[in-house]
C-alpha cells in the first residue's frame, strides 16, 4: 500500500469560454487566479488556475477552454463531480449568493452527514460546496467574506459502472473506505492535505461519458516531491498500471494513468508551485508561457481571449 500520497492535488476540466470561466471562479466563487497560461500540447488554448492565495495543493481546479467546445455528454468512466469545502453553517448565504448569480441547477443534499449545496458551473459541470470544519485558509480578495469562503477542495465524486476494480486501486493508495450510503460509496485518506475524500457514485445505467466542456480531463493526487512521484511510479508500475515518465509541467512534475473504471489519475508534486516564476501578490496575472511557446508570445497575446 501506498503511503506517500497527501490527498488531492488539483482537477482539470474542459471549458467553452476563457471569460465565462474565468469569472464564474473569480467573482462567484471568489477564488483567486493563481496562474495564466497555455496548454502544453495546444498553446493556442488557456491553461487557467484558480484556488487559494498560493494556489495550494488541494485547492487548486484548472481548465482548459477550448473556445466553442461543445458540451460533453455525462456518463460513467468520469469525475461527475468536484466538491469544495466551506465553513459550517454558511450554505444559505451560499445559496443566496449564487441564486443571485443565476447559477443553474441549485440543490441541498446531504450526503454522509455533511450538508451540500450542488449546482452546476457555466458548462454543465457538476460542482458542490459541502460544510467541513476546516482550518485551511481561504483566498480573501475574492468578494467572498472570510467566513465564508472556500477552503479548497473536500472530495471528488467519481461516476462509474462499478466500485470494485477502482476501490482497490484507492485502497492500494493508501484510501480507506469509509462506508456506503445509497448508490455512493465512500473513500477517505486517513492523514490528508484537506482534501481526502474521494466518492464513488454506481450507475450502471447511465452510457459511457464523451468529454468535452463541462467534463473533467483528470483527477491529480499530491506527494510532496519528485522523489516520492518516483516511488508511487515505481509501485503503480509493478502492479500493472501503464504509467508515463514524470513530465515538467513547470509548476510541478506529473505522471498519469488509467484507472480500471476509465478515469484519468495524475500523480503531481507540491514543488516547485506557482511563486517559481510570479512573485507571490502578483500570481495569475500576467501570461506565464512554457519555454517551448515563448517564441509564440506576440501571437498568443493577440489571439487569446483578454481576460480581466
Amino acid at each position: 500500500m501506498l503511503t506517500q500520497i497527501n490527498g488531492l492535488h488539483h482537477v482539470t476540466a474542459l471549458a467553452s469560454s476563457a471569460s465565462a470561466n474565468n469569472a464564474f471562479f473569480t467573482d462567484t466563487l471568489g477564488l483567486r487566479r493563481v496562474k495564466k497560461t497555455v496548454n502544453f500540447d495546444a498553446p493556442d488554448v488557456y491553461h487557467l488556475y484558480y484556488g487559494d492565495a498560493a494556489g495550494t495543493p488541494g485547492s487548486v481546479m484548472t481548465y482548459f477552454p477550448f473556445r466553442n467546445a461543445a458540451r460533453g455528454r455525462p456518463g460513467t468512466g468520469e469525475t461527475g463531480v468536484t466538491a469544495f469545502a466551506v465553513p459550517t453553517g454558511t450554505l444559505t448565504a451560499w445559496s443566496d449568493r449564487l441564486a443571485g448569480r443565476q447559477v443553474a441547477n441549485l440543490a441541498t443534499e446531504s450526503r454522509f452527514g455533511e450538508a451540500r449545496l450542488a449546482f452546476d458551473g457555466p458548462d454543465g459541470e457538476r460542482l458542490a460546496l459541502v460544510e467541513a470544519e476546516d482550518d485551511r485558509a481561504p483566498w480573501t480578495q475574492g468578494g467572498v467574506p472570510e467566513e465564508m469562503a472556500i477552503r479548497g477542495f473536500h472530495s471528488v465524486g467519481l461516476r462509474l459502472a462499478d466500485v470494485g476494480a477502482q476501490g482497490e486501486l484507492l485502497r492500494f493508495m493508501g484510501y480507506e473506505e469509509a462506508g456506503r450510503e445509497g448508490h455512493v460509496t465512500r473513500f477517505f485518506l486517513p492523514r490528508h492535505n484537506g482534501a481526502g475524500v474521494v466518492d464513488i457514485e454506481v450507475r450502471p445505467d447511465l452510457p459511457h461519458a464523451t468529454q468535452s466542456a463541462g467534463s473533467v480531463h483528470h483527477v491529480a493526487f499530491a506527494v510532496d516531491n519528485r522523489a516520492r512521484q518516483l516511488e508511487v511510479r515505481e509501485a503503480l508500475a509493478d502492479t500493472g498500471f501503464q504509467v508515463t515518465p514524470p513530465i515538467d509541467r513547470d509548476y510541478f512534475w506529473a505522471i498519469y494513468f488509467r484507472t480500471p473504471g476509465g478515469v484519468l489519475f495524475e500523480v503531481a508534486t507540491d514543488e516547485p508551485g506557482f511563486a517559481r516564476d510570479e512573485d507571490p501578490a502578483h500570481l495569475g496575472e500576467a501570461l506565464k508561457l512554457p519555454s517551448q511557446h515563448a517564441h509564440l508570445r506576440s501571437r498568443l497575446e493577440r489571439e487569446l481571449e483578454p481576460l480581466s
